[in-house]
């Protein structure tokens, strides 16, 4: 092998095409299902841009094991339209390779040139220039005890060869977690097994057990983290050899930003105000592609009350893709407050009662609570209208 000169490729893992989100609505999830595929262009694309001519995908392609026929292709004909691109996917636990599962109906139906499915562990040649040599362990049922990158430490190719491994599962040992209790991977394999570099796939946000064994994370996020590391990114490698250290950088490829935002406290106006701000700053240019959890607790008066209907249930939520909320903050009522009903009449002796069972506490004045909110609103939006 030309010492002098250098591979580069892909890696990247847990597509999970076909995932569903319960939480949120049908248009949202036809948005997010599609842009999971459609991340895959983005894929493709950052190859060309990288002069990239292998991709590893390290497990999970689909998010399970007996996906529509639509969903089986989808992936396919995305990676089919970048010809120049040798795509590697090994199986993971959510489409493990089963007996008529997914895999053995994409053999029968026909791959690409430039699809792989290493179906079977050994290495496997993927680059005669550079001397690359694939060692990819194979998956076959969801979940198994044995570590599957074991073979790779006996596995056989020429000397200085580029060893490439590519497993889905768990680094045992790692962050205090002593065994991985599923599909397990030694800490140590890259070492073990003179690996240039071991791709991993399982978890989805970027993490770097060492200097050759990383996981690379989901290229499109998936869930909610109240910092970093909740995927979106995808990994360009250099090696420049088999014993020099891997060269990894890291790209955005994800089009959605998952925030979770804990122990929001709403006491004010400017609380509301500020809560706003805080959340149209995570993507100034584009809200339309935040997706916001809240945990929201506090005491509002009726005027606070109703500034947070208007601006996070009503503004906020029609501007973010999705505005998850858990807790709500409570109204702060008193009898000076019931002088926006009137005098006297229906409306006024309703909420005097609810305000005392309120008072009352207990779960019969939650609700109580809740109804006195909804009826201040509803009295504020009446006046509006008559104004």
């Amino acid at each position: 092998m030309d010492t002098t000169d250098f591979m580069k490729f892909i890696h990247t893992s847990d597509w999970q095409i076909g995932r569903t989100f319960r939480f949120v609505d049908d248009d949202t999830l036809g948005a997010l299902r599609a842009e999971r595929v459609e991340v895959i262009r983005r894929l493709g694309q950052l190859a060309q841009q990288e002069g990239v001519t292998h991709v590893l995908v390290a497990g999970d392609i689909y998010d399970h094991e007996t996906p529509a026929e639509n969903t089986l292709h989808q992936p396919i004909e995305r990676m089919r339209q970048f010809a120049d691109i040798k795509w590697h996917l090994i199986p993971g636990n959510h489409d493990a390779d089963q007996p008529e599962g997914v895999w053995a109906r994409l053999a029968r139906s026909g791959l690409p040139e430039n699809v792989i499915a290493h179906r079977e562990p050994g290495p496997v040649l993927i680059d005669e220039a550079h001397q690359a040599w694939l060692l990819p362990a194979v998956l076959k049922r969801r979940h198994v005890l044995s570590d599957l990158t074991a073979y790779m430490d006996e596995a056989e190719t020429p000397p200085d060869a580029l060893r490439i491994g590519l497993a889905h599962g768990s680094v045992t040992g790692f962050g205090g977690e002593v065994e991985a209790e599923h599909n397990p991977v030694a800490l140590d394999r890259a070492k073990r097994a003179g690996l240039a570099y071991l791709a991993l796939g399982d978890w989805h946000g970027f993490c770097k057990i060492d200097a050759r064994t990383v996981y690379s994370g989901t290229p499109e996020t998936d869930r909610f983290t109240t910092g970093g590391g909740g995927g979106g990114e995808t990994l360009v490698v250099t090696l420049q050899g088999a014993r020099a250290e891997p060269e990894i950088t890291r790209h955005r490829t994800g089009r959605y930003t998952w925030k979770k935002l804990d122990d929001v406290v709403l006491t004010s106006e400017q609380d509301i105000l500020a809560l706003e701000a805080r959340i149209r700053s995570i993507a100034p240019d584009n809200p339309g592609s935040v997706l916001v959890w809240l945990a929201v607790s506090g005491l509002l008066s009726v005027d606070d009350m109703a500034l947070y209907e208007s601006v996070l249930l009503k503004r906020l939520s029609g501007a973010v893709a999705c505005l998850r909320l858990t807790g709500t903050p409570q109204l702060s009522a008193g009898l000076d407050d019931l002088d926006r009903f009137g005098p006297g009449g229906a409306v006024r002796t309703a909420a005097e009662q609810l305000l005392a069972r309120s008072d009352a506490g207990g779960e019969e004045g939650q609700l109580a609570a809740e109804a006195l909110q909804r009826l201040f609103v509803f009295w504020q939006e009446m006046g509006a209208q008559a104004r």
